[in-house]
């Protein structure tokens, strides 16, 4: 749009059906989105409108709600999904409290998708081979990149915590501060457009797949979780002594009850379970922990005003607006109806069947459809329609033959 038609507060109108797009570009049948396929307005949120610092031309980005045109939040919008999500909490006097952890790749430049991803040359001409983890070391080259993404960030209002080089050849990690769950899902969803057009910029690529390269840990968007009372701001989590609450085990066993219904949520493409079934801390269960990294819940250790949840399945390429409302709801449910955790497992274990997930996408969304929970909390018009998106989008997978098929199996009598 215009500046100046925007600044006229001309409405900006989009058809239901784009919010059931698949990543290929088409759409599911029109009765997922109502068959007549409507319009939506678009409409901007105040807060979220951002000059693009990266852009040689003056343009802005407005992070927008889709409402009906009847006024109501349409129940297709991961965004308005999280914002009901908060205002349940709030009807209880409480608010969530959330931070998140980002993992991304910075490859070189990759014009043909049949050849493996490979990082940058660095600056003394080789590419990283994988000996850099939590290095300090700027010899692949990326620092005017990485400068570029810290004044972008500032002048998006974006604080971060905490930047480091991952386990994995080329990868990195963002953590940003913690805060009000719907304003940390609109920064998560900024960092990551910015990462990406910053790349164009500088000839690199990133990626935020989940499991982009073979043999190397996958990329994840850890999901830190705690909940206040919204009058006092206190954890609700610690009680006066510094005990963990009843309200924390509910919390947990809201999470434990959810996190297989909502793995597709979690875990929304075919290269997410390349990821979770070839685990580098990367755990595909819904045990919980105190400060185990194989736990899919794990509490880290903290003082009792930080006692917090990380929800460590969510994947890199996970919506953040989703996957955050999925986990929050998880948790309010928990709390709503007083469910009990298992008990915290600690060191090496086994997996009790009752607490494994889904391992395939297929298997996730067959989980999804079953699940009468999913439905309640996020309506049926929203499961039934990202069910039906996502499943196109394996279809499309399964229509391919890859190349370790041919070279495994058609040498095969």
């Amino acid at each position: 749009m215009t500046a100046a038609g925007f600044l006229e507060g001309r409405r900006l109108q989009m058809a239901r059906g784009v919010l059931l797009q698949c990543i290929m570009g088409g759409y599911p049948p029109a009765r997922f989105y109502g068959s007549d396929d409507g319009d939506l307005a678009l409409v901007p949120d105040s807060k979220q409108i951002h000059r693009l610092p990266w852009s040689e031309h003056p343009r802005a980005l407005a992070i927008c709600d889709a409402d009906e045109l009847t006024g109501e939040s349409s129940r297709l919008s991961t965004r308005g999904q999280l914002k009901a999500v908060i205002a349940r909490y709030a009807a209880l006097g409480l608010a969530p409290v959330v931070a998140t952890e980002l993992e991304f790749f910075v490859f070189a430049s990759n014009p043909d998708p049949t050849r493996p991803f490979q990082p940058p040359v660095g600056l003394d001409g080789r590419r990283e081979d994988g000996h850099s983890a939590f290095s300090i070391s700027s010899n692949n080259g990326l620092r005017p990149f990485f400068s570029e993404v810290y004044t972008c960030m500032a002048a998006l209002g974006l604080p971060r915590d905490t930047f480091m080089h991952e386990m994995g050849v080329s990868q990195f990690e963002i953590n940003l501060l913690h805060g009000d769950a719907l304003l940390l899902a609109d920064q998560t969803f900024l960092f990551k457009h910015l990462l990406k057009e910053v790349a164009l910029k500088h000839g690199v690529t990133v990626v935020c797949m989940a499991k982009p390269l073979a043999h190397t840990p996958g990329s994840s968007m850890h999901i830190h979780q705690s909940v206040v009372e919204l009058d006092s701001g206190r954890n609700v989590f610690s009680d006066e002594a510094g005990e963990p609450t009843a309200m924390f085990r509910h919390f947990i066993g809201g999470q434990q009850a959810g996190m297989a219904d909502f793995t597709a949520l979690f875990a929304p493409n075919v290269n997410s379970y390349q990821r979770l079934c070839h685990p580098f801390a990367s755990p595909n269960n819904a045990c919980w922990s105190n400060d185990n990294r194989s736990a899919g819940l794990r509490i880290p250790a903290s003082s009792p005003v930080a006692r917090r949840v990380e929800n460590r399945l969510p994947g890199a390429d996970a919506n953040p607006y989703l996957a955050i409302a999925a986990s929050l709801a998880a948790g309010l449910h928990g709390i709503e109806n007083r469910l009990e955790p298992s008990a915290a497992i600690q060191g090496e274990f086994q997996v009790p069947d009752n607490l494994s997930l889904p391992c395939t996408l297929h298997a996730a969304l067959e989980r999804l459809k079953r699940s009468s929970l999913a439905k309640e909390l996020f309506g049926t018009e929203f499961i039934e329609g990202y069910i039906a998106s996502k499943t196109l989008e394996l279809t499309s997978f399964l229509d391919e033959i890859t190349p370790w098929e041919r070279r495994v199996l058609g040498t095969q009598v």
